[in-house]
């Protein structure tokens, strides 16, 4: 697990603000008539504009600057000319970007336009309470399995959905990240005991804490253009994630504007101060 120094974190810092400029203009481009690649283009104006680099772009192949999945996508959709978003859609955007060759890398959850089911609305809150409930398990003694605990834990606490169950998904999660965008350690949204407690969160850590929701299934399916993922039975899905270092005075969520100043705080919390303030 590659662990960062004060000077690494805040360029991962400068990188992270710069993906939350990408979700903030993308979140208001996202309105009923606009196609993904629309979303793209503004994603490719922002990083131009910090002087930053896609992380996206190019990766695996991959030919676009951010990942734009609608209603039961789960993860990788390629923007493109041909989707529409129309009212209604719910939206995952995930976005990354470089700066002085250091990653930040982050997800959320989109409603367009109006008319949608209020078991959505609560899809969404799931997945992203799940993912700050995980990051408030990035503390000193910690080790890997505590965040998915976290994660899992909360998920099956709340209410179950009209369909019967949320579906964690399984084939995906979170990751170690820094000067690559996916490193070791995988992180799963769910405790497999098979594969122990994991390594001790340590200060100089930074993980992408990502859960991932369906009003369903956890099982997937890639389609033919090897990057789209969809649930296999169709059912809607929820993406969030955060990229979250660990310092020595506590945890500091990078891909957030005040990194996580505001939602740390209800799990009792105090980040770390901004390298960038």
């Amino acid at each position: 697990m590659e662990i960062k120094t004060p000077e690494q974190i805040a360029k991962m810092r400068a990188a992270g603000l710069v993906v939350a400029a990408m979700h903030r203009e993308c979140r208001a481009a996202a309105v009923p008539g606009a196609t993904t690649k629309d979303l793209d283009e503004v994603a490719a104006k922002v990083l131009a504009e910090h002087g930053a680099k896609p992380n996206f772009l190019g990766y695996g192949g991959f030919p676009g600057n951010i990942c734009t999945s609608v209603n039961d996508v789960v993860v990788h959709g390629i923007p493109n000319r041909e989707t529409e978003l129309r009212s209604g859609d719910l939206l995952s955007i995930d976005a990354g970007a470089i700066v002085d060759g250091w990653h930040g890398d982050a997800a959320i959850t989109v409603f367009v336009g109006e008319g949608h089911a209020p078991e959505l609305y609560e899809l969404s809150r799931v997945t992203e309470e799940s993912m700050w409930a995980g990051a408030a398990a990035v503390r000193k003694g910690n080790r890997l399995v505590d965040i998915s605990k976290a994660v899992e834990g909360y998920v099956r606490r709340q209410p179950r959905p009209s369909t019967g169950k949320y579906g964690i998904i399984e084939d995906y999660g979170g990751h170690g990240i820094g000067s690559e965008m996916h490193m070791d350690p995988h992180l799963l949204n769910y405790v497999d005991r098979r594969r122990g407690r994991g390594p001790k969160l340590v200060p100089g850590t930074c993980l992408a804490i990502e859960p991932m929701l369906s009003l369903g299934t956890p099982k997937t399916h890639t389609l033919a253009d090897e990057w789209t993922v969809k649930t296999n039975d169709g059912t809607w899905s929820s993406h969030w994630e955060h990229t979250v270092a660990l310092t020595e005075q506590g945890p500091l969520v990078l891909t957030a504007s005040d990194g996580g100043k505001a939602r740390l705080a209800e799990y009792g919390i105090t980040v770390a101060p901004d390298p960038l303030a």
